[in-house]
């Protein structure tokens, strides 16, 4: 049974103290609603995601039950999924076979986050860690140490404690991001291109978190993280929630029918056990090619694309991994233009994470917003001319040395 995205809606990303989950959830939702001519009673079911409410908060374990029957919600089934970063398209995948198995017609996705708390800084950074394996801290640090070989940075990485900061993620990155240069001849300027691209990018996005253009050398010259990242390369704190509703062919209304976009293939994956070297076996190659199997495409048939770059490195390896371009090019296709709007496929039109904001659990759902954007033709001054099949790939936490989790979806706007 084919499956459709009706109704979208996200909030604008960003720093938001005086908003609370419940808050962000029911605009994110009331927006979805509007979009695809539903009311609260139309929803059979929900899956919620979040990750970090439970550790700032302690609303554990109802989180989504909490958000939703706030805002009206009865006596529907409530899922509440957390899988990292890629939480809410953890949730739409489960939706979705929801949805094909027959067992409901109109469903909603919601993924919410609060990461800015003023007052607890200390804290909103650590929370950080539980991304990872935490028995494994040491362990992940001294296996990208050992692949070091530049002498000075080396040592930083073996000095007491170095492993053990609330940049642990970008460090990572970076080992990653060295790595990728020594093996293909990566360029830290070609990481700059990405992170440019998606600073223009995001000028035209109006619920980006950053809407300022920045070129290479702007990109540069930002603030040291963890070299080759910049920090105009990191995606920032952001709060924000994205919601979609998802309906089956048989629950298409008139109303909708025209704007429903079709979910044409997903695939999921988690860690591979693999030679770290044999970048083929990573776990979103992966997940692309199960999705791609699905939805019967190949890669150059793909018209815009949004990836997950919590890091601008992140983009240079996974429009290898998603096929856009051979392995090892991905600096050299970024440098030309080629993910750039009105380039051969662009990617992340939206201002990616590093510019339109990373809400942890919303994440993968603002993806999804942005793309079906694209496929219904309403995406304004950022619209890809003619697009017509879309994927998005959402990466989640960070195991031995890969992505925890990565789901990847294709969207198309065509009929069965």
């Amino acid at each position: 049974m084919s499956v459709y995205i009706t109704g979208i809606g996200h909030t604008p990303l960003g720093r938001h103290p005086e908003l609370s989950v419940k808050q962000l959830t029911a605009q994110a939702v009331n927006l979805a609603l509007a979009d695809g001519g539903y009311a609260l009673d139309d929803v059979q079911a929900a899956w919620f995601s979040n990750v970090r409410q439970g550790q700032m908060e302690r609303q554990n374990s109802i989180r989504g039950q909490c958000a939703l029957h706030a805002m009206g919600f009865s006596g529907i089934p409530v899922f509440n999924i957390e899988n990292a970063c890629a939480s809410s398209s953890s949730g739409l995948f489960n939706a979705y076979l929801a949805i094909a198995s027959g067992m409901f017609d109109t469903v909603l996705v919601v993924g919410t986050e609060k990461m800015f708390y003023p007052e607890k800084k200390t804290e909103m950074m650590n929370a950080f860690f539980g991304g990872t394996d935490i028995h494994l801290l040491k362990e992940t640090w001294d296996f990208f140490c050992d692949l070091e070989t530049d002498p000075e940075i080396r040592e930083r990485l073996n000095s007491p404690g170095a492993w053990n900061t609330q940049s642990f993620f970008m460090d990572i990155y970076a080992a990653m991001a060295r790595q990728h240069m020594r093996m293909y001849g990566t360029t830290q300027a070609q990481i700059a291109c990405a992170a440019a691209k998606n600073h223009r990018h995001s000028t035209m996005n109006p619920l980006a978190q950053y809407q300022k253009d920045m070129s290479v050398q702007d990109v540069l010259e930002s603030p040291e993280i963890a070299w080759p990242l910049t920090r105009a390369m990191c995606a920032p704190i952001s709060d924000g929630a994205a919601a979609v509703v998802l309906s089956s062919e048989r629950a298409l209304t008139a109303g909708n029918r025209g704007r429903a976009i079709r979910i044409q293939g997903m695939g999921v994956s988690s860690t591979v056990h693999r030679d770290v070297l044999d970048m083929d076996q990573h776990c979103v190659s992966l997940a692309a090619r199960r999705a791609y199997q699905m939805a019967g495409i190949a890669p150059e048939q793909i018209d815009v694309v949004e990836v997950h770059d919590a890091s601008s490195f992140a983009e240079v390896l996974q429009i290898e991994n998603l096929g856009l371009c051979a392995r090892g090019q991905g600096g050299p296709h970024t440098e030309a233009g080629h993910t750039s709007l009105g380039g051969r496929t662009p990617v992340n039109v939206s201002g990616g994470l590093v510019s339109k904001g990373h809400p942890i659990a919303a994440t993968g759902l603002v993806q999804m917003h942005e793309l079906v954007m694209q496929l219904r033709h309403e995406a304004g001054a950022r619209q890809v001319a003619g697009a017509r099949i879309a994927v998005a790939e959402n990466g989640g936490g960070f195991l031995k040395h890969e992505d925890a989790a990565a789901v990847v979806t294709v969207l198309s706007n065509k009929r069965d």
